[in-house]
């Protein structure tokens, strides 16, 4: 197994700032790195050349000095933060580390939705049945940690899990606006999770 690159502060404990969990997100570790260079965290060992971080990698360590440290916080911001348009949506990953969905080419934020990360809105993602339409949306976030979606984000949102690649599913309606996932990518969380009728189906 390929080890996981850790990073710490010199002069603390390795855990004290360590990238090494599984459910560290990348774009916090690289909040930490900026953090460590610009509140002066950074702590001196002996001499001048060991003030600085260290990054362990599975083929050797590190070092870096302060300018290198802040070189790489701000190549890691660029790699891991930014806005990509679609159609009729865009998502932008925030230095923060939230996510945000807003419609494409909008001059107004007012119909975003914004998530604590990206893996928040795929545990949503997740949450909604095979077949899923803007109220079934709205009803998986009240039970996630995504919180409430009203009004027209919940149509924001099946937008976006249509445009973004990372969704395996696709509009099948747009009256009312219904999606559905990909055969093999229907897992809910519960087996009483809100299902939406097959628009296409013969009623009866």
């Amino acid at each position: 197994m390929v080890g996981r690159p850790t990073l710490w502060i010199v002069g603390t404990r390795p855990s004290s700032i360590s990238g090494s969990a599984p459910d560290v997100d990348p774009r916090c570790l690289c909040s930490r790195i900026g953090e460590a260079v610009n509140r002066r965290l950074i702590e001196k060992s002996v001499g001048a050349e060991a003030d600085g971080l260290v990054l362990r990698l599975p083929d050797g360590e590190q070092r870096l000095s302060r300018s290198e440290a802040r070189r790489l916080r701000d190549e890691l911001t660029a790699a891991l933060t930014g806005r990509r348009e679609f159609v009729r949506t865009a998502g932008e990953h925030r230095p923060d580390g939230s996510y945000v969905v807003a419609r494409a080419n909008a001059d107004s934020a007012g119909n975003a939705k914004q998530f604590r990360d990206f893996r928040a809105m795929e545990r949503l993602y997740h949450r909604l049945p095979e077949r899923f339409d803007a109220a079934a949306v709205g009803d998986a976030a009240v039970d996630s940690d995504a919180g409430a979606v009203s009004g027209t984000r919940r149509h924001l949102l099946v937008h976006h899990f249509a445009e973004h690649p990372a969704f395996d599913c696709e509009l099948i309606a747009r009256q009312p606006l219904t999606a559905a996932k990909a055969a093999g990518d229907t897992a809910t969380d519960g087996p009483n999770r809100p299902t939406v009728v097959d628009p296409t189906a013969p009623t009866h």
